[in-house]
């Protein structure tokens, strides 16, 4: 069997060539490689997939007799599906394939999975992290001690210090497999959890909210942890960030596209908050200009709160174990249906 691993900068081939000989067995594959751009290169739509490395012509070139793929950022379009009749398995090491034209690989009898929840604790982490610094005015005192020289003794005035994580109420809205986790740690910090999510069901760490517009009214901090569908894009605009009490906090490390960031710069610039912390965007990169980058109060990374070295052995192992399961004849455990 033709295996191609189309790894990247970040899930690397090594990492993927490694866990396919460990659950496959050396000598069971031919395994050839391709090595994409990302993350040195940004993503970006590759004709009708979203968030793929533009390598059309390099990925047919290496499907060539090829049976399985296991990839993170190949771009499996129509053209691509069309020009590799021999491939019958995707893996894709993220959480969605969202880089697959899944109508086009279902209607060639391709099979696509995935592997969700692998950066799960990284971004959980990462959260309470971008949570803390935000809160605590950290990258702030970074920057007047270390990049300016200035022992800026205003940080310890009581007007510009920043909130505690014990006895704060702090409103997570999703409660899934990073929203769960943050719940968690925040609950151990001693935090006043409340959590909104109707598609959850059974118990969660804190209070159960019944309404978005109740616990907003209630959260010091809000942090966004849902998923980007049709309903839930522009969750949080004007109005929602209006309920907030004056002096909230805002941390979004979950998609852009759940958060109106022009509401939320006129918050901060009001003083009706008092700062926010993101690690994604409606549009990535930033474009030049972007208001974002001028708003004070404002903690920004550039979407890496899921970039950890665990996440990439994770992801390795995840897809790697499918690639086994279909050897073997087995009930995949995360196909796209």
């Amino acid at each position: 069997m033709k295996v191609l691993a189309a790894g990247d900068h970040f899930v690397r081939n090594s990492l993927i060539t490694e866990a396919l000989r460990r659950d496959l067995g050396e000598g069971a594959a031919e395994i050839r490689e391709l090595t994409l751009p990302w993350p040195l290169e940004p993503f970006g739509p590759v004709a009708e997939v979203r968030e793929a490395s533009d390598a059309e012509d390099a990925l047919i070139k290496a499907l060539d007799g090829v049976e399985v793929c296991v990839t993170q950022m190949a771009p499996f379009t129509e053209r691509v599906l069309a020009a590799s009749p021999s491939l019958r398995m995707i893996a894709v090491c993220r959480g969605g394939p969202v880089n697959v034209n899944a109508a086009a690989a279902r209607a060639r009898g391709v099979r696509v999975c995935f592997a969700p929840g692998r950066n799960a604790a990284a971004t959980a982490e990462f959260t309470i992290g971008l949570m803390i610094s935000a809160l605590r005015r950290i990258p702030e005192a970074h920057h007047s001690l270390a990049l300016e020289g200035d022992w800026d003794g205003s940080y310890y005035t009581y007007e510009h210090s920043g909130l505690e994580l014990e006895d704060t109420a702090v409103g997570l809205v999703g409660y899934g497999a990073v929203g769960s986790r943050v719940a968690r740690v925040l609950c151990a910090f001693g935090a006043e959890v409340e959590v909104f999510d109707p598609y959850v069901r059974g118990d969660v760490h804190g209070m159960r909210s019944r309404s978005l517009e109740a616990l907003l009214s209630r959260s010091r901090v809000l942090t966004l942890h849902a998923r980007l569908t049709p309903e839930t894009h522009g969750l949080i605009g004007a109005r929602e960030l209006a309920l907030l009490p004056p002096g909230a906090v805002v941390v979004n490390a979950a998609r852009g596209g759940l958060l109106d960031t022009e509401a939320l710069c006129d918050a901060l610039e009001s003083g009706r908050l008092a700062a926010a912390a993101l690690d994604t965007y409606a549009e990535e990169p930033l474009p030049e200009g972007s208001r974002l980058l001028s708003t004070p109060n404002l903690v920004l990374t550039p979407h890496v709160a899921g970039a950890s070295r665990a996440v990439a052995h994770k992801a390795a192992r995840i897809a790697s174990a499918e690639v086994a399961r279909y050897v073997r004849g087995e009930p995949l455990s995360h196909e796209l249906s």
